[in-house]
């Protein structure tokens, strides 16, 4: 099993890193958002959500 390599690890420079980090970005985009929905406390629960999808005739 590998381990994932962590910042303080990498043995580039970190002017490299940055350069390789923003060449990725650019071919592959941003696909992943920095925090999730269950990283941020927007005052709403998930059940709120369920609530709020339901019919009028299913009351």
């Amino acid at each position: 099993m590998i381990a994932a390599a962590t910042p303080s690890d990498d043995p580039r420079p970190a002017a490299r890193r940055a350069r390789d980090a923003a060449r990725l970005a650019k071919i592959f985009g941003d696909a992943l958002p920095e925090t999730t929905s269950d990283d941020r406390d927007d005052g709403r629960s998930s059940d709120d959500w369920l609530r709020a999808q339901v019919p009028p005739h299913h009351g």
